[in-house]
């Protein structure tokens, strides 16, 4: 019994450990995004040609795709508008993976548009990344 009590803290604090580096992980995002910094927001995200992002127009693949495909729909500040996450919900999916849901929304002068997201981290050398992101 006693073992079984030291494994639950040491499950908890690992468990606590991910979410407080990943909340801090999307923290820098979104200070990134709200500088109107879209090369700091994408720090957030795994430098692959694996990365996987799907939007409204479906899946692509590769961290400089996704990159361009900011750039395109966020040309400046003013369409970046400010951005705010929220209801966000950290599983950890074993030691090195994670999966975070939430709630987005872009405050801009004309409009709030506002969605969910489902993104996947995994744990590397240099940190959490998300590897996976799913935003509607």
């Amino acid at each position: 019994m006693r073992k079984f009590v030291l494994l639950l803290i040491l499950f908890s604090s690992l468990c606590f450990g991910q979410k407080k580096e990943i909340l801090k992980v999307m923290q820098k995002q979104q200070a990134a995004w709200n500088n109107g910094d879209l090369e700091g927001f994408m720090q957030g995200y795994w430098k692959s040609d694996s990365l996987l992002f799907i939007g409204s127009k479906g899946p692509n693949y590769g961290w400089q795709k996704i990159l361009d495909n900011y750039k395109k729909s966020y040309p400046n500040k003013e369409k970046m508008g400010n951005l705010e996450f929220s209801d966000i919900k950290v599983k950890p999916l074993g030691k090195n993976y994670a999966q975070v849901m939430g709630r987005w929304k872009l405050k801009r002068t004309t409009d709030e548009p506002n969605g969910i997201y489902t993104l996947i981290f995994q744990k590397f050398r240099d940190g959490w990344k998300i590897i996976s992101d799913h935003t509607n």
